[in-house]
């Protein structure tokens, strides 16, 4: 790497990194169509991606880090403005997501039921099961006999697993917030007791993530192709839980930096960065489980 100087804007050399994760990502999505039309060879393609991507990123931002003693706070400048767009992007995804949801329930629905497009007998009401789940109840489908018998089609009980998850995420916040005052207070101990603790109240998220799906599928009957109700839920609390396992990959990583001295109390954009994600991601859940679970 050659020298820079800190008086000028930090330019890292010149790399094949972006190249070389737009062909990791390219596998990802061929496997990830060609496993839904499929080709046998979509698992390997798939998991050569996702394996590619994994290392490259940890290449790439291995580099950043042995760097980042050279940026100064122009470069410091331009990661606040990256990490505000991206979580924009991030808003704007769910919102198309929670906009589709609001579509389907008070508009196609009704709609749908009006002008008798579907099956015999489609009713306008939600949760919608769709020709499988009435299947799977029925018991007549393959896949019935995982269902547990007397499971009734019904929307996710919010007031059980959601709730708690609910107050895991909002506690997590508040760890976080602490260990942020207390790193710029120079508090070391108490920074990487508050970071960890909220690394494990995210993991913890996850495992109660786990045990809602297994209960929702063994007893409501709840899959992605269980109508509308089962593909929206899956598809909102799966993208959400990605999102989780990411910031508290992303805090963890933070943890372990703190603890090898790379961050001062007047330096530390990488902690803020994934606490600013760390925050979005529990904003979001709050809108997931009165949208979702509540409404």
């Amino acid at each position: 790497m050659s020298a820079h100087s800190k008086d000028h804007y930090f330019v890292p050399d010149a790399s094949a990194y972006p190249f070389l994760c737009s062909i990791a990502l390219f596998c990802i999505a061929m496997g990830g169509a060609s496993y839904l039309n499929g080709y046998t060879f979509a698992p390997t393609l798939m998991s050569a991606g996702f394996l590619g991507m994994a290392v490259l990123l940890f290449i790439w931002f291995r580099k950043v880090i042995i760097e980042s003693p050279d940026y100064n706070m122009d470069v410091d400048k331009s990661f606040r403005m990256g990490m505000s767009w991206f979580i924009f992007s991030e808003v704007m995804f769910f919102a198309a997501f929670f906009g589709a949801l609001y579509y389907i329930r008070t508009l196609a629905i009704p709609w749908l039921a009006d002008t008798e497009l579907l099956w015999p007998g489609f009713e306008a009401t939600w949760p919608s099961t769709g020709p499988l789940g009435a299947e799977l109840l029925a018991g007549v489908h393959p896949d019935a006999s995982s269902i547990a018998e007397g499971t009734k089609f019904a929307l996710v009980d919010p007031w059980h697993l959601p709730l708690y998850n609910t107050l895991l995420l909002l506690a997590s916040s508040v760890t976080l917030t602490i260990g942020h005052h207390t790193l710029r207070a120079s508090k070391r101990r108490q920074t990487v007791f508050w970071l960890a603790l909220t690394v494990v109240l995210g993991a913890f998220f996850l495992f109660l993530q786990v045990e809602e799906y297994i209960e929702a599928y063994t007893q409501l009957g709840l899959t992605l192709g269980t109508g509308v109700y089962g593909s929206t839920f899956f598809l909102l609390t799966g993208f959400h839980g990605f999102h989780v396992t990411l910031g508290a990959f992303i805090l963890l990583v933070v943890l372990i930096r703190y603890m090898k001295g790379h961050f001062t109390a007047e330096k530390h954009f990488a902690f803020e960065g994934g606490a600013w994600y760390w925050h979005f991601v529990d904003t979001v859940w709050v809108g997931l489980f009165i949208f979702v679970y509540i409404l």
